[in-house]
């Protein structure tokens, strides 16, 4: 979650059968409807090229293609959707200059974003018969709401790799909608049904898959694990998930604040009806007042503008509250985290939060927003005290307290948003679905860059960028429904149940790069965080 798409809130991949083309080396083609669609291939993987699923009226949910018809070329990606600027004080590129994963996840130049951007990437092993009914892992982006696309990643990375496993599989990247163009929230948008605009566009592009295809399994982002009662409707069944969980959200009546000042910034304030004046607005209008809003690196942070909340038709619940009440997709899933969840969050805010005092009635008002001191407690002087031998990146001592608050924002703020609400969901899921777990310690190579530690999304690097061991699990788990596949070497990833707690752990070590480990840590933090998260969402 963080401006320019650096990084991925939910890494997420679905596994269903998908027409397969018919193989050229020069221009592979696959029939839709009544339409023939002309990719490219490198030799090794045939790629189909921004593909359009839907349309997407402003502020309204996405409305599928018609029959396609005629000769469609797809070799070039389509338009991503409009991206949300930053007013930060100062932004990721600047302070993670020259990191890998950064640049391979910054928006393309070459392919300016418009308001038609519902496409998707397709990937096929090259030469794939026509008769082949092969699993699909569909990726879809992160970047904390607010921006993102699915052209940052070549999947034919993956496609690759799956075939020197022998395990072939077709890879689907799509584009869903960000910041407040897909994430307007407010009474106004409750009341019209058009809230979580980005997790629709997201189920309509699983729909398309699976209309061109019987379903085989999927993985979807956690909330497509809870819409719909549990019910994945055939889309989907598996989940591989990095850095994301159910999070800790409320009513969609909080984001009115941010849709009031929406209308302000535009010539809506005296408008009968401000939706509909907003979705009348000249584009340029409207992105001009979107960028206003606080993006994720700004000293708001993870308390972003535009993110997914309870709508009463996509959410019915808070997503915590669905856990509990056993609305899951009833599917394997793989949840994990980096061990430095919040360090890149906590560049800006540590900026301004600089002593106890400031920490104390920042926590109170940008997360826990309703709470009192004595409903948290003992959490800020036991479990994430001022101490930065306790904070982030773990593990350091008094190393990279570059600011005084810095690595206290930065545990605090990682567990909050990312590790405690990951712990709770396996926690909830083990008894009732095969669930695995992990945690990834591998920090970046640039001794630079060590201040931020194995920062979120670092993990990316193991398994979408270039093949590593993450991406064979992967590879089984899309195949298999069982990261370990049928066992070729890699150690075996043990189910995760409450008793032994055992996770997949990533980690710096050529001898020994994975190993075994116990989910036990910052067991009464994470606790009280979560009973605080079902309290007061954000």
């Amino acid at each position: 979650m963080f401006a320019s798409s650096f990084l991925s809130l939910v890494a997420v991949y679905v596994v269903a059968t998908l027409a397969a083309p018919t193989p050229s080396a020069a221009s592979p083609t696959v029939q839709l409807d009544n339409a023939t669609f002309v990719g490219t291939s490198d030799g090794t993987a045939d790629s189909f090229l921004g593909i359009k699923f839907a349309d997407a009226p402003r502020f309204n949910l996405p409305v599928p293609v018609g029959p396609y018809t005629g000769m469609q070329t797809v070799d070039a990606f389509g338009p991503a959707c409009p991206q949300q600027g930053s007013n930060a004080v100062t932004t990721l590129a600047d302070q993670l200059a020259g990191n890998p994963v950064a640049s391979k996840l910054q928006a393309r130049a070459d392919v300016p974003p418009s308001e038609d951007c519902l496409n998707l990437n397709v990937y096929v092993p090259a030469g794939t018969n026509s008769t082949a009914r092969l699993p699909v892992a569909v990726w879809i982006f992160g970047g904390g709401f607010e921006t993102g696309s699915a052209d940052t990643v070549d999947g034919g990375v993956i496609v690759k790799r799956s075939v020197e496993l022998g395990e072939p599989v077709v890879y689907v990247g799509m584009n869903y909608r960000v910041s407040a163009f897909g994430f307007i929230a407010g009474q106004e948008v409750k009341a019209a049904g058009v809230g979580n605009i980005g997790l629709e566009d997201q189920r309509v592009a699983l729909q398309w898959i699976q209309n061109w295809g019987e379903s085989a399994g999927a993985i979807s982002v956690a909330l497509q694990m809870l819409t719909n009662g549990g019910d994945a409707g055939g889309l989907f069944h598996g989940a591989f998930m990095q850095s994301g969980a159910p999070i800790p959200v409320g009513d969609i009546s909080r984001g009115q604040a941010e849709y009031d000042q929406l209308v302000q910034d535009t010539s809506c304030g005296n408008a009968t009806d401000t939706l509909q004046c907003l979705r009348a607005l000249p584009y340029d209008t409207l992105k001009l007042a979107v960028d206003q809003s606080p993006g994720i690196i700004s000293e708001q942070s993870l308390r972003l503008a535009w993110l997914p909340r309870v709508d009463g038709r996509f959410l019915t619940d808070t997503p915590q509250n669905l856990v509990l009440q056993g609305s899951i997709a009833p599917i394997p899933h793989v949840s994990g985290n980096v061990n430095d969840e919040g360090t890149v969050f906590s560049l800006v805010n540590s900026m301004t939060v600089l002593d106890d005092t400031a920490f104390r009635a920042y926590m109170l008002s940008n997360y826990i927003d309703g709470a009192t001191e004595s409903d948290v407690g003992d959490l800020f002087d036991t479990d994430y005290p001022d101490d930065p031998t306790q904070g982030s990146p773990f593990g350091t001592g008094t190393n990279f307290s570059i600011l005084p608050q810095y690595k206290r924002l930065a545990a605090i703020q990682g567990d909050l948003v990312f590790q405690a609400p990951r712990r709770f969901f396996v926690e909830h899921t083990y008894n009732r679905q095969p669930t695995w777990s992990f945690l990834s310690k591998r920090k970046p190579q640039s001794t630079f860059l060590a201040f931020i530690g194995a920062f979120h999304a670092s993990d990316v690097a193991y398994n979408v960028f270039a093949p590593g061991d993450m991406t064979d699990y992967l590879v089984h788990f899309v195949n298999h429904g069982d990261p370990n596949g049928a066992g070729d070497g890699l150690i075996d990833w043990p189910q995760y149940d409450n008793n032994t707690r055992q996770q997949m752990t990533f980690v710096d070590d050529d001898d020994a790069p994975l190993v075994i480990t116990n989910d036990t840590y910052r067991v009464d933090g994470f606790n009280k965080l979560t009973e605080l998260s079902l309290q007061f969402p954000l």
